[in-house]
């Protein structure tokens, strides 16, 4: 299971990523995350995450009606958002790089 503080710095590019992919409404967006190795991602994480993605421009929204009930609120990305992913895969593979290569080291260390 992952840290949640390690969670929280790395979900807001995750949701970009499902989100640039297609438009989709939150509980579905939660259902996406734990179908991909989040199990403990809820929609009081990610309903003020979307929130403060759509203020900062990342994202927009549309009402869209539902066969289930009432309307659902849609996410897209927007063209920020898209540059801001960009951004964040670039310094998320320099990252995993450093980290992979600390860690590697610190095992091969462990092993002598």
């Amino acid at each position: 299971m992952a840290n949640s503080q390690l969670l929280k710095g790395t979900l807001e590019g995750c949701v970009l990523a499902i989100i640039s992919t297609k438009e989709v409404y939150g509980y579905e967006l939660v259902q996406v995350l734990r179908n991909q190795g989040f199990p403990q991602v809820i929609g009081g994480t990610i309903y003020p995450l979307l929130q403060k993605l759509e203020k900062r421009a990342l994202l927009k929204s549309t009402m869209h009606p539902s066969e289930d009930g009432p309307d659902r609120k849609y996410y897209q990305i927007t063209d920020n958002g898209r540059a801001y992913l960009m951004n964040f895969q670039e310094e998320w593979q320099q990252l995993n790089q450093i980290v992979t290569t600390i860690l590697t080291t610190a095992q091969e260390d462990l092993h002598e």
